[in-house]
């Protein structure tokens, strides 16, 4: 199977279309993918689909919404009308980013809630943070090396269960031309 696109493009408004095109014979494709964007004087739209075709069922049916400007995202989602999600982000000043997060699955009464950020110190070095309603605190620190190189080193800290290890822990290597 190859991957095939086709772009549209007028003035501000953006459509983007993508799916598997079947090279061979039918009986040999397991699924058919699509998935589609539109933009429009900051407006987002997006929906992603697949089918199986050995069952004939849908697999996946996810839809997705938002606003965006230079310092504000609003972003909304639905995957397979089971999981709701929403997401607000803010970029305060220059060195400060803020977002919030709320998901909640269909069938369960827990929500799920997190809040971080990001707080530039110099051109060369970022602290971030983030806290979820389980308790999970996670930390970041990124140092620019030299001019595209930087280093992360971040944790995740399951603040409910301290004593009982499982905490993660990494580095990270970033490399620009």
């Amino acid at each position: 199977m190859k991957m095939c696109g086709f772009p549209f493009w007028k003035q501000s408004f953006f459509n983007a279309v993508y799916g598997n095109v079947v090279v061979g014979s039918w009986e040999n494709v397991r699924s058919a993918d699509i998935d589609s964007r539109f933009s429009y004087n900051g407006w987002l739209a997006g929906y992603q689909a697949s089918f199986d075709t050995a069952k004939s069922t849908l697999t996946r049916n996810n839809f997705a919404i938002g606003y965006a400007t230079d310092d504000f995202i609003l972003h909304t989602n639905v995957n397979d009308g089971q999981e709701f999600c929403g997401t607000i982000y803010q970029k305060v000043n220059d060195d400060l980013q803020t977002a919030v997060n709320l998901s909640w699955t269909a069938g369960s009464n827990a929500a799920r809630f997190s809040l971080a950020g990001k707080y530039t110190l110099d051109k060369d070095t970022a602290l971030s943070a983030k806290v979820n309603n389980a308790s999970q605190i996670g930390l970041g620190y990124t140092q620019q090396i030299r001019k595209g190189i930087k280093i992360t080193l971040s944790g995740l800290i399951d603040a409910k269960n301290l004593n009982a290890g499982g905490h993660r822990f990494g580095v990270g290597f970033e490399f620009q031309p």
